[in-house]
């Protein structure tokens, strides 16, 4: 009988601690307000303007979540969070959902508490040297001093990568990416190493951009996705499908601006997709409407994608690895059925 009682306590235990940490979706509503934690220094990612509203890759998708549980994209509160606190602040409930350019890995996805949503960017680290040094491949880095973003997997990946290659190096570090830019632009570290995408945004805000050319070598992988609380199943659904339907969306040719006539089409896909047909929207406890929401007030992928960092941004960035999966990239979504 004890064992039983125990059994029961246990249970009961479990079941309070699961509906306390479940709550993050029905927060957002009552609070009429997204909080996002990002970071806000990288152009083309995550960055505020001198009127302090935010633009890029990660700030659109946070809008698109947005969309999808309030209605409206612009219903954000933007938090900007260094490395070393980012995901001390989405553990502590200081925001909903964070969208920091950080990367998947095991130990952040078993040790932290917190769930990783799905890839919205593959990456990968590099480095960036001066055009001066006649540097060509980064196994020409022996001895170079590199400057880094503390609490990142860029430190670990340096250690890997400069020990399997027999090559000694020492680190700069500092909290945030500004300081690590600010800090190579005035030449205290020989070499940048970042992923490539911060090298890319960084370079654009140097007092002399030309001067500097990124290196051809990928020393590691970094997918890059939005992070939310273990033990609220819903909460990372809502996520994960949010980025989903956006690159679903992408495939199936719905846009921002042809998506109400796509509404009335006779293909099944595009009418689960978009609510016309099947319980999406029920099974996550949101609107019949919310991807149309998404897609119309934010967009699919590709158009993020473009307007942020791709072909109509000063970034110009190729999709790359970031394609879709039937034009030789590696986004793709699941079946909407």
């Amino acid at each position: 009988m004890q064992a039983i009682l125990k059994g029961l306590v246990g249970a009961a235990v479990g079941l309070v601690v699961s509906n306390a940490s479940a709550a993050t979706i029905e927060d957002v509503k009552k609070n009429g307000v997204l909080t996002c934690g990002t970071n806000s220094a990288t152009a083309g990612f995550s960055l505020p303007d001198n009127e302090g509203k935010w633009t890029g890759f990660v700030v659109d998708y946070c809008r698109a979540v947005a969309a999808a549980v309030l209605g409206d994209a612009q219903k954000v509160r933007f938090i900007p969070l260094t490395p070393k606190d980012r995901f001390t602040a989405l553990q502590s409930g200081e925001i909903d959902i964070l969208a920091h350019n950080a990367t998947w890995t095991s130990s952040r996805d078993t040790s932290l508490g917190i769930l990783f949503a799905g890839t919205y960017f593959y990456d990968g680290q590099g480095f960036m040297v001066r055009k001066a040094e006649n540097i060509g491949s980064a196994k020409d880095l022996d001895g170079a001093s590199i400057c880094v973003t503390q609490g990142t997997t860029t430190e670990l990946n340096l250690a890997d990568y400069f020990r399997s290659h027999s090559m000694s190096y020492s680190t700069v570090g500092f909290a945030d990416e500004e300081a690590v830019v600010k800090a190579y632009d005035e030449g205290r570290c020989d070499v940048l190493s970042a992923d490539t995408s911060t090298l890319n945004a960084s370079r654009q805000r140097m007092a002399k951009a030309d001067d500097s050319v990124v290196l051809p070598e990928l020393i590691s992988k970094e997918p890059l996705g939005p992070a939310v609380r273990q033990g609220d199943d819903h909460w990372l659904n809502v996520a994960k499908w949010t980025l989903l339907v956006m690159v679903a969306a992408e495939e199936l040719g719905i846009t921002s601006q042809n998506v109400d006539e796509m509404k009335s089409s006779d293909n099944p896909n595009i009418r689960r997709l978009l609510g016309a047909e099947g319980s999406l929207g029920k099974d996550l406890g949101l609107g019949d409407t919310w991807s149309v929401d998404v897609i119309k007030q934010v967009g699919n992928y590709g158009e993020v994608f473009d307007r942020n960092i791709g072909k109509a941004s000063p970034l110009k960035m190729e999709r790359g690895l970031n394609a879709l999966w039937n034009q030789g990239g590696l986004q793709y979504a699941p079946p909407i059925r």
